[in-house]
């Protein structure tokens, strides 16, 4: 053994460090590596932190029991492979949670997605996913979650916080303090974060709620979850696409997507200005009833939507939405099936607006999230959608 090996091998001992340690040689020179043993090496019990300059990669071999907080720190990361699968059994003490600076990489496949469960396998057994990222808000510079407490917010519009693909979250939403988890919660992310292929299945409050940002989000299924399927809010500029939700088969839940400025101020800036397309929102017969419901200052554009069984197609709530909306093509190639009223506008006040027919164009053959009414082909599968 070389003089530098043997030196590291004593200064973690003397440190207190568990590591392991690699080495290898190419001619005259070994090379050694340092690898921290950190939060995953035990499967059984997987919690901790994972602080800046570590990465921890899971094993997909193994089924990772998550019976605490997992905290990825500034500067950490955590890669979750394909076919991974984690089951929270903590109740609202099990979550995930990715801090400013930390990175998420949950890439799975088609065949193998990455997989979140609790067990019992019920609604609200476990948190969920939080990610924070350094993006603007329209709630001051930065903000404090409303879930783990986390700082979000910021300026930098292409922040990174990872990578999830192919991964299905479920049975989340557990009590937080009197708050409840979404599936997945979106605190301030940048446009550089990847959020594609995701499904979000029987959570206990909305599928995914975007706080701000400018993350962008394509290839979402969002089924049988409490609450509503998407909803964005607090300054969110970014674009969904291929949005597939339906409601619980009793009926039951709220809205397929909904989308707010801020509560307290409905002209704040940056303003919402979501860019929405190609969504198939399946409902049903209770609840609040509205496949789309854009208010308190929202902004959006809308094209190749499907609704069917809602009593409300689109419902757009409060002046500055209304004005945004009424008369001026921001909703194109609708398709209301099963629908009641196409499309609905509300004063601030509470009063109906009359509705200029340019507000909205329709096309009998919109194809949706891909197949019309019917299960897109990208979602089958992985989602548990057949």
């Amino acid at each position: 053994m070389k003089k530098n090996h043997f030196k590291l091998l004593i200064a973690a001992f003397i440190i207190g460090t568990s590591f392991a340690i690699h080495s290898c040689s190419k001619d005259d020179d070994e090379v050694v590596t340092i690898v921290p043993v950190g939060i995953a090496q035990d499967p059984n019990n997987f919690k901790g932190d994972i602080p800046s300059g570590q990465t921890v990669t899971l094993d997909p071999t193994k089924v990772y029991v998550l019976n605490g907080i997992v905290k990825i720190k500034d500067g950490g990361k955590l890669v979750i492979p394909a076919g991974t699968r984690i089951t929270a059994t903590a109740g609202a003490s099990s979550y995930i949670i990715v801090e400013q600076g930390g990175k998420l990489f949950a890439n799975g496949t088609p065949g193998s997605p990455v997989l979140f469960t609790s067990a019992p396998a019920t609604a609200g057994s476990w948190g969920g996913i939080v990610i924070c990222g350094k993006a603007p808000i329209n709630t001051g510079t930065s903000a404090i979650s409303e879930i783990a407490s986390a700082t979000y917010g910021g300026a930098e519009s292409a922040d990174n916080s990872g990578s999830l693909t192919y991964m299905r979250i479920q049975y989340a939403g557990a009590d937080y303090f009197g708050k409840k988890f979404n599936g997945l919660s979106l605190f301030g992310v940048g446009s550089e974060t990847k959020i594609e292929n995701v499904a979000l299945v029987t959570n206990a409050e909305d599928g995914i709620q975007i706080y701000g940002g400018t993350v962008n989000v394509s290839n979402i299924v969002s089924l049988s979850n409490s609450n509503d399927a998407l909803v964005w809010t607090d300054g969110w500029i970014g674009t969904a696409s291929n949005i597939y939700t339906k409601r619980k088969s009793d009926g039951t839940g709220n809205i397929g997507l909904k989308g707010i400025n801020n509560i307290s101020n409905y002209d704040a800036a940056p303003r919402s200005n979501a860019t929405i397309k190609n969504v198939t929102l399946i409902g049903g017969t209770t609840g609040d009833s509205f496949g789309v419901k854009i208010n308190q200052g929202s902004y959006a554009t809308i094209d190749n939507i499907v609704t069917s069984n809602w009593a409300t197609g689109i419902s757009l709530e409060q002046d500055p939405s209304v004005a945004y909306f009424n008369g001026h093509k921001k909703i194109t190639n609708a398709h209301f099936d099963n629908t009641t009223t196409k499309v609905a506008l509300k004063s601030t006040a509470g009063t109906n607006v009359p509705i200029v027919d340019t507000t909205f164009t329709e096309k009998s053959d919109a194809t949706g999230a891909g197949n019309g009414l019917l299960t897109p082909t990208w979602a089958t599968g992985w989602s548990t959608l057949q």
